[in-house]
């Protein structure tokens, strides 16, 4: 399932990465270029309903499966779960840099600091692409009246599904998403308070690859502070590529490297 804005860039990258799949699937397109939606829970729970296949994927526009078989082994990852919930190919558990295998961008770069090689469990996914079996999802829909944008629905599905025992998983397998997934609208934050009000009995912490949120801190002060660490590591990059073009490497450009969060490989 894809909700698009963009015919010629679903037709270049997701459909055309589909056609290439050896697996048998089924393909619901819901069109929204002219805002027939709106919101991706809205969307998505229409989708969900018409299909009518054993595993749910729900995926943007603008990705791209890096294999002929991608379907097949993401079939038989999910069916080696029994007690997954829903699954994505990024997630956040902890303080941890994103587990993830996207590679993001033109060209690719890795997208987070983990990457797997194994089914892992996390606390949150991200939204580009999840996969929900469709007896859970018969079980639980997206929130329409939390999930009030284009944002967080995965989020607050991954949360809400603790009640039902499920399980949250990372798969190990690569994807390329064109998008840098740094968009990020006003109603982004409108969506926030509300997963965080419904969800921070249980939270203290909403991990999401985004960022980290408390549920008891002001949302505004942890907007502020993500906003200045984001302009602060934009800021040493630029440093870091001036000095290469003076040809000053060795100690100094070591010492600002270190204020970079590096990226990890491997399991957490």
């Amino acid at each position: 399932m894809c909700v698009y804005n963009d015919e010629t860039l679903l037709n270049n990258t997701l459909l055309k990465s589909l056609e290439k799949q050896t697996a048998n699937h089924e393909t619901i397109l819901l069109n929204n270029s002219l805002g027939t939606y709106g919101s991706a829970a809205e969307a998505l729970n229409f989708g969900g309903r018409k299909a009518k296949g054993e595993f749910l994927l729900f995926v943007h526009q603008d990705v791209d499966f890096f294999s002929c078989d991608w379907l097949e082994k993401a079939t038989a990852y999910l069916r080696a779960l029994p007690d997954v919930g829903i699954a994505g190919i990024a997630g956040k558990s902890n303080k941890k840099a994103t587990i993830t295998n996207i590679k993001h961008g033109n060209p690719p770069i890795l997208a987070g600091g983990i990457q797997i090689e194994k089914p892992t469990k996390v606390q949150t996914l991200d939204e580009c692409l999840i996969i929900i079996p469709k007896t859970v999802f018969n079980t639980l829909e997206f929130d329409e009246k939390t999930c009030i944008d284009w944002h967080l629905y995965a989020v607050d599905y991954c949360l809400s599904l603790e009640k039902y025992l499920y399980s949250v998983y990372v798969l190990p397998l690569f994807i390329h998403h064109i998008s840098t997934g740094h968009s990020i609208s006003e109603k982004y934050f409108s969506s926030l308070k509300n997963v965080i009000k419904k969800h921070r009995k249980e939270h203290k912490v909403i991990f999401t690859t985004i960022h980290n949120w408390d549920a008891n801190r002001p949302l505004i002060l942890q907007r502020v502070q993500r906003k200045y660490k984001l302009l602060e590591e934009k800021f040493l990059v630029i440093v870091l590529r001036f000095l290469d073009f003076l040809g000053i490497k060795n100690q100094l450009k070591s010492s600002i490297n270190f204020f970079i969060p590096k990226r990890k490989k491997g399991p957490f």
